[in-house]
């Protein structure tokens, strides 16, 4: 069945949707199904829904301007001494920092610039111990150069990895902020270290990392300081037009990453179900050319019969939205049809398996609509970018898991809307449940990939830590598809095993299946789940974000996602 007649009823008026409820019930012909309803509806008066919407705004400043920095290039460093600007930054490895027998350097472009310097960058870096490994850098304010300032920012063993150099922007920018600067240069030590078929991508990174170390989300801050970063000189790895149409790629992406990331900071009063979906909205008005949005509401909902999806929803105040925004090619021929489905609940209280007792984190649970922030970032960017051949359909299913008299409870069974039953023994276990019918609704669609991000569980936090996200797909094709991507758009995956024989654990002795099994292995059966809703045909993809979706370093969104998705949508597209 889709959803009862009781938990309908306590659906509509726990989400305030109606003012009155007429009830016909219609009997199945077969007398093993359920009982389906049908209703007429009388909506609240206009008054009652104004108030709704100024309630979602609360606590919102005015969006801060985002001007991000002007990247420019020069092919040559033979004036990098005499560069004038506030800060130039240097890209070491621990190799360029090897020195001579009278410790100076034997990298040349060091030796050029501690030579102009009367060999005080040499001597102060080794005072600060700086060894050029990952993660270090050092900024000195030296005379004697057209720079202000000199960094020093290390590279590690000189990996060529992307997330090396977007580290270098990165670093820098942040530099770059703490100087007050409003113009940079940023080179590298050894550029021929890059081979050849990695300088795009290399250049690329340099300049996203730039652009998304600017970014500051001030929006909610009573007083806070603009970025005064106005212009990156990426000097000595070269001109042109090619590199000119990355970096138009690089700055499509960047868009996307930084309204992933607004998305994940906003709280969930001001970043509703429908407020998302709003978002949504806006991404498909700004691309007309190419998206287009659909939103379903509660009773369309009903009639797809996404009970499992409705009864997550069920104890909020603030309707759910079912997201559905769908990129087509301006012209050409279609050759592959995608979908990108993201966890969209805004905020998740537990339900009544509350969150309680340190490191639950049930102050951060705004942050439980990253994969939905990480689908929408790619719809925007792809919105920019227009690929051909490929046809790509971007799936949330929103809404919050809060706590009412009429909510979901522990030991309820709920039908999605292929058909299966789910027992609910956890319902802190929302996320999946919200998927279930997303991802038969994806399948509905035609797509022959799908790809589904979500911040589904801590046991993946616990495998693999804060900075890597765990993969769990039956196709060794989509692995290497995706994971290739990832490399690409400098995120860290790790495929984990579906291992078969768990789901033992995931059986019920009154439905088809249970919403959690035991603690180990916990995402492993997570993905188990979610396998169930997907059509064998389809190939399929589940990413758990749980860990890098947040840094709590930065106390802030990390956007993560997005540029894997782009990478892998343009790997589809002809």
């Amino acid at each position: 069945m889709c959803i009862s007649v009781s938990t309908y009823i306590a659906t509509m008026l726990t989400l305030r949707l109606v003012s009155s409820v007429s009830l016909t019930l219609l009997t199945a012909a077969d007398p093993s199904s359920s009982i389906f309803v049908k209703l007429t509806l009388t909506p609240f008066s206009s008054k009652r829904m104004a108030h709704s919407i100024a309630r979602a705004t609360l606590g919102l400043t005015q969006p801060n301007k985002i001007d991000p920095p002007k990247i420019s290039f020069a092919a040559k460093d033979a004036d990098l001494v005499e560069w004038k600007g506030d800060l130039l930054a240097v890209g070491v490895t621990e190799k360029d920092l090897v020195r001579d027998d009278n410790s100076k350097f034997k990298n040349s472009l060091l030796q050029k610039l501690d030579s102009k310097l009367q060999g005080l960058l040499s001597e102060a870096s080794a005072e600060e111990e700086f060894t050029g490994k990952t993660g270090q850098s050092t900024v000195l304010r030296l005379p004697g150069l057209g720079a202000k300032r000199v960094g020093l920012i290390g590279l590690g063993s000189g990996g060529s990895a992307t997330s090396t150099y977007r580290s270098l922007g990165e670093t820098t920018a942040t530099a770059a902020k703490s100087a007050r600067a409003t113009n940079v240069a940023i080179t590298l030590a050894s550029p021929e270290g890059i081979p050849a078929e990695l300088k795009l991508t290399s250049v690329s990174a340099i300049a996203s990392g730039a652009v998304l170390g600017t970014f500051d989300d001030i929006r909610f801050k009573s007083e806070s300081k603009q970025a005064t970063l106005k212009s990156v000189d990426i000097i000595g790895l070269g001109t042109g037009p090619e590199i000119e149409k990355k970096l138009k790629y690089a700055g499509d992406v960047c868009s996307g990453v930084i309204l992933g990331k607004q998305l994940v900071n906003a709280p969930a009063n001001v970043l509703t179900p429908g407020v998302l979906a709003g978002e949504a909205e806006k991404i498909a008005s700004e691309y007309s050319d190419v998206l287009y949005a659909k939103i379903l509401n509660v009773e369309q909902c009903i009639e797809l019969k996404m009970g499992s999806y409705l009864g997550v929803a069920a104890a909020s105040t603030n309707p759910p939205h079912f997201i559905h925004l769908c990129y087509k090619p301006p012209n050409g021929e279609v050759k592959n049809k995608l979908a990108l489905v993201g966890k969209g609940l805004t905020f998740d209280s537990g339900g009544y398996n509350i969150k309680t007792g340190p490191g639950c984190s049930i102050e951060l649970m705004k942050v439980d609509m990253g994969g939905a922030a990480a689908v929408l970032g790619a719809a925007k960017a792809l919105g920019q970018i227009k690929p051909a051949g490929v046809e790509v359909h971007f799936i949330v299913a929103a809404c919050e898991n809060m706590i009412s008299g009429t909510g979901m409870r522990p030991g309820d069974i709920i039908t999605a809307s292929n058909g299966k039953t789910i027992e609910v023994n956890n319902t802190d276990a929302e996320g999946r449940l919200t998927l279930a019918d997303a991802l038969v609704y994806a399948c509905n669609q035609g797509v022959e990939k799908i790809v589904d991000l979500a911040t589904l569980t801590g046991a993946c936090v616990v495998a693999l830590g804060p900075s890597i996200a765990g993969v769990f797909t039956p196709s060794d094709e989509l692995a290497k598809e995706v994971v290739g991507a990832s490399e690409a758009g400098g995120e860290k995956l790790w495929r984990m095993p579906l291992e078969e024989s768990y789901w033992e654990s995931m059986k019920s002795g009154v439905a088809d299946m249970v919403n959690t099994g035991g603690r180990q292995g916990g995402s492993i059966t997570a993905a188990l789940f979610l396998k169930q809703f997907v059509d064998e045909k389809v190939q399929w993809m589940h990413i758990d974000m749980a860990g890098p979706v947040y840094s709590d370093k930065k106390k802030g969104a990390t956007g993560f996602g997005i540029s894997t998705l782009v990478e892998w949508v343009l790997k589809n597209s002809s």
